[in-house]
């Protein structure tokens, strides 16, 4: 499966450092709960695990503490960070606005090699089953639009923030019972992107965040937490602008 920065870094065809394989590798099983929140990190058994040197190792370790999923303690040595339950809320709040600004520039900053490897990436959505795979899907979709923005920072935030949310989302993924319609949201927003409609693709994105939260944290708490909840508004589903009054 794809992980948030993987695709980013295949996309601009980017030497792979064995720094890069180590980080891409640690972060893969962390996101994905086989080294789950508390466990220990030993760079001896990373070592003989991953087959790479101390140095890469080391450095992957450094650069996933400043991405906030290990915890370096002084004289006690290095640990998976913790889930708490209230990240999920505050990372949804950060993601909101900041995954919007990102559709809205890449509405206007996108080229049509974006948006046809974006297609390729939803034209799976009809063979694939398995949740894991559906999530793949997303990170494509998500890392093309953040690429597609042309602005590093905010691409190098939204990977660090979307891979801390895909750790919490493993928590309920095979219990998600609506998925491949919440990804389905993203044809929408394509659609919106390939034409230059920013504030349109914004509002999309905007409703896709809302929905999926709103899933995962029906899930975790049996509740919504007041998300936007419900079928897609006309006016976004219809891709024209909502009349006033």
């Amino acid at each position: 499966m794809l992980i948030a920065g993987s695709l980013t870094r295949m996309m601009n065809l980017e030497p792979v450092s064995l720094s890069y394989q180590a980080y891409q590798q640690i972060k893969q099983r962390i996101v994905s709960l086989e080294l789950p929140p508390g466990s220990v990190l030993r760079e001896t058994d990373l070592q003989q695990e991953l087959h790479l040197g101390r140095t890469p190792i080391r450095e992957a370790l450094k650069r996933l503490s400043l991405e906030k999923l290990v915890v370096i303690v002084p004289r006690r040595g290095m640990f998976v960070s913790e889930i708490g339950l209230k990240d999920l809320q505050q990372l949804f709040e950060v993601r909101l606005v900041l995954e919007s600004l990102a559709a809205r520039l890449a509405a206007e900053r996108g080229t049509a090699g974006h948006w046809q490897k974006m297609e390729a990436a939803l034209d799976r959505l009809t063979a694939e089953a398995k949740p894991e795979a559906l999530m793949a899907i997303d990170t494509e979709c998500h890392e093309i639009i953040y690429e597609a923005a042309q602005n590093r920072f905010l691409q190098d935030t939204l990977i660090t923030y979307y891979a801390l949310s895909l750790r919490l989302w493993y928590y309920v993924l095979n219990n998600l019972t609506d998925m491949r319609s919440t990804l389905q949201e993203h044809e929408k927003i394509l659609s919106a992107l390939q034409v230059g409609d920013g504030d349109l693709a914004a509002n999309l994105m905007c409703y896709h965040i809302n929905t999926f939260q709103a899933e995962i944290q029906l899930m975790m708490w049996g509740k919504t937490a007041g998300t936007v909840t419900g079928p897609i508004p006309d006016y976004l589903d219809s891709g024209t602008e909502q009349e006033s009054g």
